[in-house]
């Protein structure tokens, strides 16, 4: 199978162009219905098009290193809209626990004690325990403080979903903010790591580095690797349309 021509088993790319002399070479008369050429795999394809305008808004379907990149580039969306989404609902909860912070506090409390028969069989001390210490550091933040958080989770969240749908919708716009956005915490996740080191943290690290020289040096932003002129002249490789224009013309 020709990978560049994968999307059409979903869908096959027709376009009617609103000039006369171009949609005569992508049109026919069928005993079915008419039919229309993709621009994609060349196959006449019975139905409606798809799309219609003028031939310079005919979309240009997507091959060879471009296709690549644009599945490297929805990979990169999944991965920040999940973040996204996650982040969301953890700023979500941290929002909800602000307004019931001392009912949460006292139930804590409360129940803590019910825990020790099992600690002690356990032989696990139970007051002494890093995970009973941090979620008391966490019960006893201040209101102010949670409202801080909730807003820089809200925020990253924000940013990280505005990538996501950017990067899936393969604009110019969404590879900019990825690379401005993921090489921002670069340094923050070095940081981390200088305080403890986890194959997690250290993938992480990897993954984004790598993001970040993929979209500055293939996607040729601020002026890298011929910039704008370059990205444009590559984006218009040679097309059925462009074909079907100079036969024409």
């Amino acid at each position: 199978m020709d990978i560049n021509l994968l999307a059409c088993t979903r869908h096959h790319l027709t376009y009617a162009p609103d000039e006369p002399e171009l949609r005569a070479h992508l049109h026919v008369e069928t005993p079915a219905g008419e039919a229309w050429r993709c621009l994609r795999c060349g196959d006449f394809v019975p139905g409606a098009p798809r799309a219609s305008g003028p031939a310079e808004e005919a979309p240009v379907p997507l091959r060879g290193k471009l296709l690549r990149d644009a599945i490297v580039l929805r990979l990169l969306a999944v991965d920040r809209l999940l973040k996204g989404t996650v982040v969301l609902l953890v700023a979500y909860g941290v929002f909800r626990y602000r307004a019931h912070a001392d009912a949460v506090r006292r139930a804590f409390e409360a129940d803590l004690p019910l825990l020790q028969p099992l600690a002690d069989r356990l032989h696990w001390n139970l007051q002494d325990s890093s995970i009973v210490h941090a979620i008391r550091v966490v019960l006893e933040t201040r209101p102010g403080t949670l409202g801080w958080i909730t807003f820089f989770l809200v925020l990253y969240s924000v940013i990280s979903l505005t990538e996501g749908v950017g990067l899936w919708l393969l604009k110019r716009w969404g590879e900019y903010v990825a690379a401005v956005a993921t090489a921002f915490f670069i340094p923050v996740e070095i940081f981390e790591l200088t305080h403890k080191v986890t194959w997690l943290r250290i993938a992480a690290l990897i993954i984004n580095v790598a993001a970040v020289a993929f979209l500055l040096y293939r996607k040729r932003l601020f002026g890298i690797n011929g910039g704008r002129a370059a990205y444009e002249e590559e984006q218009h490789h040679e097309s059925l349309m462009q074909v079907i224009k100079k036969a024409a013309g």
